[in-house]
């Protein structure tokens, strides 16, 4: 097998041979594949997008007291349209090494779908509407934390951390798990602690989500020059802190059962199905392939909604959702 030195200097070789400017890609005329529409519905980060509204829901469900249904679900759709504004910015920035990148190449704007300029203003339109929309429509706790989530996602991890230091998805993930607290503000007006434990589950299990991916596609993020964590520490070292962040996150799923919020079926499933995390994460340190990676990419998902899944369907107490 070639060596890491080699893989990065071929990477670097082919970067420096295709690299697209700024430049190069506002010069790109109309969409070349697909409509106008979908290329800005893309800009959004549609399945982000479905994760975002999904556990914001469950923080709303789980919040006690009472919301119009119309309300809260006027309030889960604007979350969404302020969680794809950040993801639009994202993109924006992150223009240079998207089309670098398999996995990002045919993104809207170096896919020559939607100009870096328009992008800039798409995504900043929507994500100060958004936050002055949910203000309105539900109260302005939630729609402060929703401003501080887009300021943290856009600007520290985005344009900040994440091409600085190897720890960017382990600070930066935190702007992915307020959506439980935004919805859980929207009917309360305030945050507990059954927020900040479902916070703390989605922070905890977001570094082996990606790091599991970080592994496979290693060599790409070498080539774009972005510090993850196997490119700086290797291959070996991140799979220990995949299974000491897993074992962490495999505790705090049991936490919402212990604080009253969810009862039986949800312990049983969350022990059960963190044991699985755990077995994955141990075959992944123990082994030489990158299966277990693989693996563990797609398992995570499953795991996150199974669990705020479960919140739904077995929680002790609910909001009351009136029609008025």
């Amino acid at each position: 097998m070639s060596s890491i030195v080699d893989q990065s200097t071929s990477a670097a070789d082919r970067v420096e041979d295709s690299a697209i400017t700024a430049a190069e890609l506002s010069e790109k005329g109309a969409p070349q594949t697909g409509s106008v529409a979908r290329a800005y519905f893309q800009l959004l980060k549609p399945r982000v997008m479905t994760l975002v509204v999904f556990t914001a829901a469950v923080g709303l469900w789980l919040a006690p007291g009472e919301i119009e249904a119309w309300r809260a679900a006027l309030g889960l759709l604007i979350l969404a349209v302020g969680a794809g504004a950040s993801g639009a910015l994202n993109m924006w920035y992150d223009r240079d090494i998207d089309a670098l990148m398999s996995r990002t190449a045919k993104r809207p704007i170096p896919n020559g779908d939607v100009s870096p300029n328009a992008a800039l203003v798409y995504g900043l339109a929507l994500s100060i509407g958004s936050v002055i929309a949910l203000g309105l429509v539900t109260n302005w706790v939630a729609a402060g934390i929703l401003a501080f989530t887009n300021a943290f996602y856009v600007v520290i991890y985005t344009m900040w951390l994440k091409r600085r230091t190897a720890q960017n998805i382990v600070i930066g993930g935190a702007a992915g798990s307020f959506p439980p607290m935004i919805g859980w503000a929207m009917v309360s007006g305030d945050i507990s602690w059954v927020g900040f434990v479902l916070f703390g589950l989605i922070f905890l299990w977001t570094p082996p989500h990606f790091w599991a991916l970080a592994l496979v596609k290693e060599s790409e993020y070498g080539a774009v020059k972005v510090p993850m964590l196997p490119n700086v520490v290797g291959a070996q070292e991140t799979k220990r802190q995949i299974v000491i962040y897993t074992a962490a996150m495999s505790l705090i799923g049991l936490v919402p059962f212990v604080l009253g919020a969810a009862g039986y079926i949800y312990f049983v499933v969350s022990l059960a199905f963190g044991g699985l995390f755990m077995v994955n994460a141990w075959q992944l340190l123990r082994g030489d392939s990158l299966a277990p990676a693989k693996r563990m990419f797609g398992f995570s998902i499953f795991y996150l909604f199974l669990l705020f899944g479960l919140l739904l369907v077995d929680a002790r107490s609910h909001v009351s959702l009136t029609w008025l």
